[in-house]
């Protein structure tokens, strides 16, 4: 079975300083490093994800006349109103200057359509649009997926919901993963739904 290591969003404007910052974003950063080292000796692909959002994206409060962290409906699709974050071409939308990005072999934005948000990896919030990802994965005969990144309650757990749906074996690493806890549990429970969807939750110790 090939496998590939995806990063999830680890951007600047998701770790300290950053828009939309979660709390230790420095720790995954770090886990990630450690990942994509043990996988550069396995041979395993490392791949990640990127917001990339237009300026003038209705996700952010600011575009939608709405208050940031309310909960409304774009396009007929639920949607959390954010602060503007992962503008194209932007700070915010790079890398994390921490992590390894030689390491990466592949790249997929996403969040790319004004219209319509992306937490997941592979489709858009309405499921209408896929990005590059599952064709990719599929090109490479990669059927096993371990995922990682930020943030826990959002890009990972509908990443992870929508490789498991697409039939990948997918593992989480939860040491690299972070939320943003509008609830203070939402973490925990995004990681119990993976797993009750059939996710293995992993330590970095089972990389080895």
């Amino acid at each position: 079975m090939k496998t590939a290591l995806l990063l999830v969003d680890l951007q600047n404007d998701f770790c300290t300083g950053g828009a939309l910052a979660v709390n230790e974003s420095e720790l995954v950063i770090d886990i990630a490093n450690k990942a994509i080292e043990i996988c550069k000796q396995k041979q395993i692909d490392i791949i990640a994800s990127q917001d990339w959002h237009p300026a003038n994206h209705l996700s952010f409060a600011i575009n939608s006349g709405t208050q940031i962290g309310d909960i409304g409906e774009l396009n007929g699709v639920t949607q959390v109103w954010w602060p503007t974050h992962c503008v194209q071409g932007e700070y915010g939308a790079q890398f994390h200057p921490a992590l390894n990005q030689q390491a990466i072999s592949e790249f997929f934005t996403k969040g790319e359509n004004p219209q319509v948000d992306s937490y997941s990896a592979f489709f858009d919030n309405d499921r209408v649009s896929q990005t590059r990802l599952h064709t990719w994965l599929q090109a490479q005969q990669i059927s096993h997926l371990i995922i990682m990144g930020i943030a826990t309650d959002y890009c990972v757990k509908f990443t992870v919901l929508d490789a498991l749906k697409l039939g990948y074996h997918v593992d989480v690493l939860t040491e690299g993963c972070r939320g943003v806890n509008l609830a203070p549990d939402d973490s925990q429970k995004a990681l119990q739904e993976m797993e009750e969807h059939g996710a293995k939750l992993i330590t970095i110790t089972n990389l080895y």
